[in-house]
């Protein structure tokens, strides 16, 4: 039994052991080791570029305590205090800085009863037992130093508190002793059958000697599961019968060494990702650099480098985007530098200014013009209500009627534009006529795009946006 036990273990431990170096790193970068800094060798984070070392063997030797059983290791009654021995050894791999998984072997004997069975019994009624174990199990690894450091802490720790849990099979022989002095094998389990599955958890104190070794105190809790662990024979036996717990469970104590493998200086569970961080800062906090900004130079001193400048003639004094490009905010074809109505649209000749239209409605060629939209839009604009209202009086004064027309430039379809027109056509007659014209004297009519202003704004994007808002117009035209 203790012999499988052993070479399953080692069958599972040499190829470990074996590929237990790390990844080479990729960057020669020096960074402090943790046992100096609490910094570790780690940038970044990823298995292909390892900066640590993350395996590592782990042995110890302690003492197994029967504590809930009918025959105890303890003095409470089902026994008194007999001290056992145990050892175990483990291949250890940390996942992270915070948790890792440990594949352990376990190997002892407990001592449980009234008396220890290497000596007589002192009288016929006292009973004696010891339990032989060997056992494999797979413990998760939390360590809760690194778990749970403050973010603020930038000092170095050599102290570190471990939680670890975890399932396996155990393997156990057990013997009593009674008054006739003979010792006799009350239970066999074998190893991986089962009823050998048993849990273990509990909680360690790490200290850190130097990059290479750890020693560690352990307290663990083992769980057997099984009633006849202690020696006192089949569940229905006398032995058996004097608590009520269905499960031998023991304490174990323990302490040991763990020798970390590979050959950076930092290990894993002794990393703080953190620590690495403000090492980093204060790296480039204390490093002068002279870093070489536009190679190619700003020709036209816009504040562009040349390298992704798309307007490398920019006039000077002009304001420029991202790209070095002259801003022109109305659209209107004038850059801002040399525009005089920086956000109302107009022609090039009147430095990028609509052409005055305010004043008094006149009469040119049986039409009146000057009324504009904004895009997609029939609302009657603020600027609008000057030339409205000499219309008004132009139109009361004279004694004929007036087609009130609607257009609009060329974005949008053919069906669009015309109701759109027409809308904007009826807006303008309502409101002449609430401004006191005769409603006889008016006619809405919509053109939709097929009278611009401006033909060769077809299509739109041909032309600037002051064209364009040219032809979005109401005009007057006599009957």
């Amino acid at each position: 039994m203790k012999l499988s036990l052993a070479i399953v273990a080692l069958a599972l431990a040499i190829p470990s052991a074996t590929y237990a170096q790390d990844s080479t790193a990729v960057s020669k970068g020096e960074y402090p080791n943790t046992f100096s800094s609490g910094s570790a060798n780690v940038s970044p984070f990823t298995n292909q570029s390892k900066r640590f070392n993350d395996w590592s063997i782990s042995a110890g030797v302690g003492v197994p305590l029967l504590q809930s059983a009918d025959l105890t290791s303890i003095k409470n009654g089902n026994g008194k205090n007999l001290f056992g021995y145990s050892a175990y050894v483990s291949i250890d791999k940390a996942i992270t800085h915070a948790f890792g998984i440990n594949l352990q072997y376990d190997r002892g004997e407990t001592r449980q009863g009234w008396f220890n069975t290497k000596n007589s019994a002192p009288d016929a009624t006292a009973v004696g037992a010891r339990t032989q174990y060997d056992a494999i199990s797979i413990l998760g690894d939390i360590n809760f130093s690194n778990l749970l450091r403050r973010v603020d802490n930038h000092s170095p720790y050599r102290w570190a508190l471990h939680g670890y849990a975890g399932i396996g099979t155990i393997a156990y022989r057990a013997y009593q002793k009674d008054g006739s002095n003979r010792q006799r094998l009350m239970t066999e389990i074998k190893p991986f059958e089962l009823g050998s599955m048993f849990m273990q958890a509990g909680t360690g104190l790490k200290f850190k000697v130097n990059r290479r070794i750890d020693i560690e105190g352990r307290l663990m809790y083992v769980v057997t599961g099984d009633d006849e662990f202690d020696g006192g024979g089949d569940k229905y036996s006398a032995i058996n019968k004097r608590s009520e717990q269905v499960s031998d469970n023991f304490f174990n104590a323990t302490l040991g060494l763990s020798v970390k493998l590979g050959k950076h200086e930092s290990h894993l569970m002794w990393h703080d990702p953190l620590q690495e961080i403000y090492y980093k800062l204060d790296v480039l906090a204390n490093k002068n650099q002279d870093i070489e900004v536009c190679k190619k130079g700003d020709a036209d001193n816009d504040g562009v480098c040349d390298d992704w400048d798309r307007q490398l003639d920019t006039p000077a004094g002009a304001r420029v985007d991202g790209a070095g490009v002259a801003l022109d905010t109305d659209l209107d074809g004038v850059i801002d530098l040399y525009d005089k109505c920086v956000t109302v649209p107009g022609p090039v000749e009147n430095n990028g200014c609509p052409v005055a239209t305010t004043g008094p409605v006149v009469e040119t060629e049986t039409k009146l013009e000057g009324i504009e939209f904004d895009l997609n839009s029939d609302r009657i604009l603020p600027s609008n209500t000057p030339i409205l209202n000499n219309a008004v009086n132009y139109i009361n004064s004279s004694n004929g009627s007036y087609n009130v027309i609607g257009a609009t430039d060329t974005r949008g379809t053919d069906a669009y534009n015309q109701k759109l027109s027409e809308r904007r056509a009826n807006n303008v007659k309502n409101y002449l006529i609430k401004n006191g014209v005769q409603t006889g004297k008016l006619q809405a009519i919509g053109k939709g795009e097929k009278d611009l202003k401006y033909p060769e704004c077809e299509p739109a994007t041909k032309c600037p946006e002051w064209k364009n808002r040219a032809n979005r117009r109401v005009y007057f035209e006599a009957k």
